[in-house]
């Protein structure tokens, strides 16, 4: 890997002349913003984010908000707040909701996370180079990356907030006040996510190594020292859970699954192609000795720590997985090709048309989602709500809707069962705790032949009604309880020991 130019640095490339450079400069600086744009697309033309988690973080983003007000969340649930390394939509939903209201408030943050995440790749992309090249270009495939479309949209948040923290490090270079910057900076980054936090610093390091004198200088360990200190709170155990595990599968064959479902969205076929022709493009950039140090390092280290880092951190889960996507969108950074102007094209191309995939499928997805949300009008406030989601065991799309009971607390306030809220792991937890009635207790994992059965459903036991979602309908449903309300793919049946909540003291 090689150092390239310091970014004051800029070079025509080959039979091009400086006017014809700078004006493919400012094209790609431009094409970098319009993608950025287009990176929201999904998020507007969908009614509600149709990511596989969102449901019940909005959930839980009420229930946060709520303090103490709705007599039903204060009957269900408890709520306490934790200053951790997780907490960067939570935070911004405090302020975006009285403005917004709850739902749009939401809906406007997945819409903006991928924005900023395009305009810190283009931050980067100028702070190394002066310009916007093809590599910048390519890392855009991984905006919509498996971690984002899973919802983890504090982890996504962190990321672009790294890249502009380190972009902003490469920019100061040697000003004496960089350290009064970098140290609010790193606990910006933290607060937003631990995992987030945790890039910056390798991004800083690689950057500070491919600037070494030698093999023996230790400097590189020393610069990022203004990033050190959110370690202090999480010595202290502030808000921390130390639970670690690689998890119960084998973790050769776990850990070559996260490699190359590292651009998995909703197509098999066009991921993994997706994911050989960007493989192709950075190996030849290694090849031809087009590879950039400065953060080539980062990328490197990115991925070794991908195959060394346990599965479960901090009681997060996919620990590991975040990590593939984010090595590769660095490894592209890493990429210093000048390319002609079609080169560009055909990087710009790729996104496009992942962005359209997703954009097609999250708008079908939302009519699917307008009918699912009717089952809502059948069920009064404060209701407890057992959602029983039937998931194939093998997928390679992400399903949208296997948190979505957890619209019952957003609109009825209701007690239901996908919600994040195990004690010592989330800052929400269930007042009940006799038995479990949180995620992930509303999953049916199904084979091929097998059969669903709702009786043995163990939730029910628990609520007043039964909310079924999934393609495969079950061959029976819990004896006497009655379906009022039902879907091509879903149903609510309202169960036999339901509360009438107009009159507590009474079944019915």
């Amino acid at each position: 890997m090689h150092a390239s130019a310091q970014p004051e640095t800029v070079e025509a490339g080959p039979g091009r002349s400086s006017e014809t450079y700078k004006r493919t400069r400012h094209e790609a600086v431009w094409m970098g913003f319009v993608l950025s744009c287009l990176a929201m697309l999904p998020a507007i033309v969908a009614w509600t984010p149709q990511m596989t988690d969102y449901p019940s973080h909005l959930a839980g983003y009420k229930i946060m908000l709520d303090h103490g007000h709705d007599p039903f969340l204060t009957r269900y649930f408890l709520f306490k707040w934790h200053w951790t390394g997780n907490l960067g939509v939570e935070l911004l939903m405090v302020p975006l909701t009285p403005i917004l209201g709850l739902e749009a408030a939401g809906r406007f943050i997945v819409a903006v996370i991928p924005f900023l995440t395009g305009m810190a790749i283009m931050a980067v992309e100028w702070s190394l180079r002066k310009r916007v090249g093809v590599g910048a270009i390519l890392a855009f495939a991984m905006i919509w990356s498996p971690s984002f479309l899973m919802g983890f949209l504090n982890y996504s948040l962190s990321i672009a907030v790294a890249l502009f923290i380190f972009a902003a490090w490469v920019r100061l270079g040697n000003w004496p006040w960089r350290w009064a910057v970098m140290i609010p900076a790193g606990f910006v980054v933290w607060l937003c996510h631990v995992s987030g936090w945790g890039v910056m610093g390798v991004l800083v390091f690689g950057y500070e190594w491919s600037r070494r004198s030698g093999w023996r200088d230790w400097r590189p360990f020393l610069k990022p020292w203004p990033l050190i200190f959110p370690l202090l709170p999480m010595l202290l155990g502030v808000g921390a859970n130390t639970k670690v595990s690689y998890g119960r599968w084998g973790v050769l064959e776990y850990k070559w699954q996260i490699l190359y479902k590292a651009m998995r969205s909703y197509d098999k076929v066009f991921d993994i192609t997706s994911l050989c022709l960007v493989m192709a493009v950075v190996v030849a950039a290694l090849i031809i000795r087009r590879f950039d140090g400065r953060v080539g390092w980062a990328a490197l280290i990115l991925l070794v720590l991908t195959l060394l880092v346990p599965r479960q951190i901090f009681g997060g889960d996919y620990a590991d997985y975040r990590l593939s996507t984010t090595a590769l969108l660095v490894a592209c950074l890493a990429i210093d090709w000048p390319v002609p102007r079609w080169g560009l094209a055909l990087a710009g191309l790729l996104f496009s048309a992942r962005i359209a995939v997703t954009t097609v499928v999250w708008y079908e997805d939302a009519q699917t989602s307008r009918q699912l949300i009717g089952a809502l009008d059948h069920v009064p406030e404060g209701a407890r709500v057992a959602t029983a989601v039937a998931i194939p065991r093998q997928q390679w799309l992400f399903g949208p809707f296997e948190h979505f009971g957890s619209y019952a607390v957003v609109r009825r306030s209701s007690m239901e069962n996908s919600n994040f809220a195990l004690p010592d792991v989330h800052m929400l937890s269930m007042r009940e705790t006799r038995y479990r009635f949180n995620d992930p207790t509303h999953r049916i994992l199904y084979g091929e032949n097998q059969r669903i059965d709702l009786r043995k459903f163990k939730p029910a036991r628990h609520a007043d009604y039964l909310w079924f979602i999934g393609t495969k309908a079950p061959i029976a449903i819990p004896d006497g309880a009655r379906i009022v309300y039902a879907t091509p793919n879903s149903f609510l049946a309202r169960l036999p020991d339901s509360v009438d909540l107009a009159n507590p003291g009474n079944g019915s």
